[in-house]
């Protein structure tokens, strides 16, 4: 049986804050810098967007569907293309037309809401489930949590929706002995399988593959392409994830990265005994080998991980419990523009900018975070939460005065339909009386 080489893309791009000063609060409710949104999707755009999408098209036509890959790409990444380059989705629906590519579900803003107690996440996987099926006509049966964050509990919240399949990190703390090259299950619904990231070779192209320090540098197709056939002797599958800048963005075009992509393909076939398959396939096709136990949640995130990039000190704690204790009043007003605003606010990149943990080599963060220090992420953030939270206390108290004064009304209007009634019996009896009067002087006239 052909071993399966398994490629899967993130895309994702936070709408970020402007500098939101705390005399902002209560006067101005424009949280979003959007002169560096236009500008960031633009150059990735021409950067990597568009001319991988070109690539990869190029390779699915040269190999049919022998080739095959598979993307996520965050609400709020969809949004920004559908404003600054519109050209972008119009590529990906070209993909999605060759029954190559495979599109995953996730949370909609990219956001930590599978770490929070409400119905959050829930939510937004499926508003997200839905945005697919509208652009590319597919309906996603994998999902492919924020920075493949992922536990037990998560996994069984998952299964409970329906997906057949979930991404995660061959975490080495979590594996122990295991190999990350097999499909797992979740532990407590071993109807979803998993699918983990073998981190060495995919990080040898996401962090790697310009470094000329590196011993291994350069890296040639041929040369990953072994590295490839040996890493499965006695295992069945092979998943590279990475973020989708990696290629022109991360890794600039002149590091040679195109040209690797372009002819990997001819030495995966030529070379090796692997096949190109989507994550759905893949599962489908290979059978699990056990349980996965993941106690504690673990991403593909530094060294350790786990989830201290986004939740590891207090100024990230104490932003988290904030923003989603106004969850349900959020929830219960409906209102699109705080929805809106409350979705942009959930994206994880905020929550990583706090970070006060050191930089390790692993780590792409670093290179995009607006502010000179976490403390002033943690500021900015905060001033904006803090005129959300009064806007939705302001919303929920209006509605409120609004609801008790058409209760007030409706008692009234309730009054005024039995008001006439009441008239209109003493108006009869007087009349009546009138008319007794008049009959009995008529007759004593008589």
């Amino acid at each position: 049986m052909k071993k399966t080489l398994c490629f899967y893309f993130q895309i994702h791009q936070p709408v970020r804050l402007r500098r939101y000063r705390f005399f902002d609060i209560g006067k101005r409710h424009d949280y979003f810098d959007e002169y560096v949104n236009r500008s960031t999707i633009r150059r990735v755009a021409e950067r990597c967007y568009l001319p991988m999408n070109h690539l990869i098209m190029d390779l699915i036509k040269r190999y049919g569907t022998n080739f095959k890959v598979s993307f996520s790409i965050s609400g709020s990444a969809l949004e920004q293309f559908a404003l600054h380059a519109p050209e972008v989705i119009e590529s990906f629906k070209e993909l999605a037309k060759t029954g190559s590519v495979e599109f995953l579900a996730e949370t909609y803003a990219h956001s930590l809401a599978s770490l929070s107690d409400t119905d959050e996440f829930e939510r937004q996987v499926q508003r997200h489930t839905a945005r697919m099926e509208e652009l590319f006509g597919q309906k996603p049966v994998t999902l492919r949590n924020s920075s493949l964050i992922y536990s037990d509990q998560i996994g069984e919240r998952v299964a409970a929706m329906g997906f057949e399949s979930m991404l995660t990190d061959g975490a080495k703390h979590v594996l122990g002995w295991k190999s990350p090259n097999f499909v797992y299950t979740n532990v407590m619904n071993p109807r979803l399988k998993l699918l983990l990231k073998n981190s060495r070779l995919s990080d040898d192209l996401t962090l790697r593959f310009s470094d000329h320090s590196w011993h291994e540098w350069p890296l040639t197709a041929d040369k990953y392409a072994r590295w490839l056939k040996d890493s499965t002797q006695d295992s069945e599958i092979v998943n590279l994830f990475m973020n989708y800048e990696t290629f022109g963005e991360n890794q600039l075009a002149e590091t040679g990265i195109f040209e690797f992509m372009r002819s990997l393909p001819e030495y995966i076939f030529s070379t090796t005994d692997f096949e190109f398959l989507t994550p759905s396939e893949a599962v489908k096709k290979h059978q699990p080998v056990a349980p996965l136990h993941v106690p504690y949640p673990i991403s593909w995130a530094d060294e350790e991980k786990d989830i201290t990039g986004w939740l590891g000190n207090e100024l990230q704690n104490e932003a988290f419990e904030e923003l989603f204790k106004i969850q349900p009043k959020v929830e219960a007003l409906n209102d699109p523009e705080l929805n809106e605003d409350y979705s942009r606010l959930q994206a994880s990149d905020h929550f990583y900018y706090m970070r006060t943990k050191l930089f390790s080599d692993n780590d792409y963060h670093r290179y995009v975070s607006p502010y000179e220090t976490p403390y002033e992420a943690f500021i900015n953030y905060m001033n904006v939460l803090s005129d959300f939270v009064a806007r939705v206390e302001d919303m929920e108290k209006m509605r409120n005065i609004a609801g008790n004064k058409i209760t007030e009304e409706e008692k009234s209007s309730e009054k005024k339909k039995r008001t006439p009634r009441v008239k209109s019996a003493e108006s009869a009896a007087k009349a009546t009386k009138k008319v007794s009067t008049k009959e009995k002087q008529v007759k004593s006239k008589h």
